[in-house]
């Protein structure tokens, strides 16, 4: 019997791949902001100003900052402009369509880099 072995070195599709999903995922960060501030309360537009994006690797968040950034989310009954709504993150964050396009742009990173 006659065999031959062959191990492939993937380290360096490995660290593609995952550069490309680091950056594809801060992307997707920016796109959920950016959808997020479509329906972010505007008064004077110090909320929206304060939305920002934070990646630690293949982990992120987006966040708004303000005293009032949570009780202005989660309050159901005060009144906004039209187009602007309570849950102006939570919206957004938990759309399938949001969630496709995140993983578009994650995965057409990943492409990118792993074609050279």
């Amino acid at each position: 019997m006659t065999s031959a072995h062959f191990r492939p070195n993937i380290a360096p599709a490995q660290r593609a791949g995952r550069e490309g999903a680091e950056v594809g995922l801060g992307k997707g960060l920016e796109y959920l902001l950016g959808e997020s501030d479509r329906l972010v309360p505007l008064e004077e537009g110090t909320l929206q100003r304060s939305g920002t994006t934070d990646q630690d690797g293949l982990s992120g968040t987006v966040s708004y900052d303000t005293v009032y950034a949570a009780r202005q989310h989660e309050e159901l009954t005060w009144r906004h402009d039209p187009g602007r709504q309570a849950k102006y993150l939570e919206q957004p964050a938990s759309d399938p369509s949001t969630h496709r396009t995140i993983e578009a742009l994650i995965g057409a990173e990943i492409r990118r880099r792993l074609r050279g």
